[in-house]
């Protein structure tokens, strides 16, 4: 039995792109919890609204999502289809700089 080709629309990708403090952010981090982020912020190419995402108040266009006691901060531009990561940290120092 030959499987067939799903010609139905293919599920659109969002580029991800880093600001120079998540850089900063995710490279101060350990390696399993580098890891486990990375995870996460891949899995928003996919679907950058998930589950438990929220979008911050007072922010223009912030979202955030939580990884245990760590945060990822994010914009989407959905014309372009990008999802810009802003910040990543510990949650109690995160929202300092917005």
């Amino acid at each position: 039995m030959m499987s067939r080709k799903r010609n139905g629309p293919q599920p659109r990708r969002y580029e991800i792109r880093f600001t120079r403090a998540a850089e900063r952010g995710l490279a101060s981090l350990s390696k399993s919890d580098q890891r486990r982020l990375d995870a996460a912020i891949l899995g928003l190419s996919g679907n950058p609204h998930p589950p438990g995402s929220k979008k911050l108040r007072g922010a223009a266009d912030l979202y955030r999502i939580r990884l245990g006691d760590y945060r990822v901060l994010y914009t989407v531009e959905e014309d372009r289809l990008v999802v810009l990561v802003a910040d990543v940290g510990h949650r109690r120092d995160i929202y300092r700089s917005l």
